[in-house]
């Protein structure tokens, strides 16, 4: 239920931001929405699994799973792809290479970032000498 819950979260956000841009907008625009929408899709869950870790699961799976899988889209990215690769190969290249090698970039960067906040509770540990 609580991916249920996350994934139409995270679709509503996607909606949210890509829908006011209709039809009339710029034929690369829903594209490069997308992208920006999965670029910080995957930061954001990097830094889910590596703030949660194994400690909750469920809320791991509901922000994760749900959240992040409904707010990121695969199958919209493919087809993008493909119809601005035969528009404009060049582009077409350069979307789903910034996709693909920048996705794992920014969800290594999260991971890195989530690790960091759950090392780092936000406790001030006193200093030795301070006697």
């Amino acid at each position: 239920m609580l991916v249920i819950l996350g994934g139409a979260a995270g679709v509503a956000v996607r909606a949210a931001i890509i829908v006011p841009f209709g039809p009339s907008a710029h034929p690369l625009v829903v594209p490069a929405l997308t992208l920006a929408i999965n670029l910080v899709g995957a930061l954001l869950l990097g830094v889910v699994v590596g703030l949660l870790d194994d400690r909750h699961p469920l809320l791991r799976v509901a922000l994760g799973t749900g959240v992040m899988g409904g707010f990121t889209t695969y199958s919209a990215f493919a087809v993008q792809s493909l119809t601005v690769s035969s528009a404009s190969p060049a582009i077409g290249l350069v979307l789903i290479a910034v996709s693909l090698f920048g996705g794992v970039v920014a969800a290594v960067i999260g991971l890195g970032l989530g690790r960091r906040i759950a090392d780092r509770p936000g406790e001030i540990e006193p200093a030795e000498d301070a006697e």
